[in-house]
Formats: structure tokens, sequence, C-alpha cells
């Protein structure tokens, strides 16, 4: 289903061209069902690697993917913005708006953002049909976080080097309903964590059976 909403725009004497070769097409001819997985969670809580490493296991099942990474983004798309609270809800809108796109070009998209704010991720969610979006919250406690700290940002945030730093200068809003939960804390192994989202997607139907599981590579 081709799916697109008016907004604001200062785009004047634009007229939506409806394409011949369709989503239902792209997912047909791709042999699984399009779907943004949307990882949220505290800097330091493994969104990158449990996004990365499902990528790989959704890979190997000759799913058509692609991970959004939230430092990435940020070096081209984004780089532009900081992150105060505006330019946080405008990096989510821009990136909301291409996991759109990749939506309609049957691709599964993987984002690994802090997206700390309700608000936000709902914005997100209520651009596409329902059921598309699925939220994965990768529970981590602060204090697990801040020991990795794989990149210092802790540290420097608790000594004011780095203002409106999430769990520290500036809030992060648990997801009320998350269609899956997972604990990213080192208490589970990765591949199990991996399985359980596997599992959840499966059982939605996020991709067909004729995306079959490509055994001669191991995980």
């Amino acid at each position: 289903m081709e799916l697109h909403t008016k907004m604001d725009t200062k785009s004047t004497n634009t007229v939506w061209h409806n394409a011949t070769v369709t989503r239902d097409r792209r997912e047909s001819l791709n042999g699984h069902k399009s779907a943004i997985l949307w990882f949220t969670g505290l800097s330091g809580s493994g969104k990158s690697t449990l996004a990365h490493s499902i990528e790989e296991r959704l890979h190997q099942m000759e799913c058509k993917t692609f991970v959004f990474d939230g430092d990435n983004v940020r070096h081209g798309l984004c780089g532009d913005l900081g992150f105060k609270d505006d330019d946080r809800k405008e990096n989510l809108r821009r990136i909301g708006e291409m996991v759109k796109l990749f939506l309609e070009a049957g691709t599964i998209s993987l984002t690994a953002f802090i997206s700390p704010f309700r608000e936000d991720r709902d914005k997100v969610r209520a651009m596409v049909p329902e059921g598309d979006f699925v939220e994965i919250y990768c529970r981590c406690p602060i204090s697990v976080c801040e020991d990795r700290d794989v990149k210092g940002l802790y540290k420097k945030a608790r000594k004011g080097e780095i203002p409106h730093f999430t769990g520290i200068s500036s809030p992060y809003e648990e997801p009320n309903d998350a269609e899956v939960v997972v604990d990213t804390d080192g208490t589970v192994p990765l591949e199990v964590t991996v399985e359980k989202v596997i599992t959840a997607l499966t059982k939605k139907i996020f991709y067909d059976r004729s995306c079959k599981p490509n055994y001669s590579r191991k995980f």
C-alpha cells in the first residue's frame, strides 16, 4: 500500500506521483514484507550491537535490510543538528521520513537511536500503516551503561562537558507499550536476545516463510 501524509511544507506546486511499482510488488519480489524495527534505549544500552546482529541474521535469511545507526546518520543527513530537544525532534522526524521511504521500497529498516521522548517515537509510528512500526526497547540500567561507557560520554556528561545528555541532564522516557522488550544489561547472551526478536517478528509475520534461513553460514 502506498502511503503519504500531508504536512506543512515550503515545497509548493508539487503533486504526489503514484508509482506503478508498488510496495506490494517490491515485497513480492523480495520474498518478505517490509517493516521498521525501531531500537530505543540509553546510550550504551546495546542498541547498535543488537540491531546489527539482527540485521546479520535477517541477511542470512535472504531478507533486504538496512541499519540506520544514530552516529552514522549524524555524520551526514543530520550533521547540522545538535542535541537540544528541538534538534533531537528534527533528527527523528528526518529519520522517520527516511524509513518510511524504505518501507515503501520493501526493505526492513533497523534504527538504533536513543530517541528519548515517547512523543517523537509515536510520531514516527503514526507516519506508517498500523503494524509496520516495531518498537524494540533495549532495557538497561544507567549504572550498567555508565560502566560500559564505550565512548567516554557519561564521564564527560557528569563533568558538565556535554550538555543535554540523555539520562544525566536530559530525560529518557521508557516506552509504555513496546512490541518487544529485551534486557541488554549483559545477563542474557546476545544470541538469545537476537532469537527473541526474530521469534517476535515471525509471530507478527513481518516476513513470510519464503524468507528462509541460510544455514550454510553461522551467526
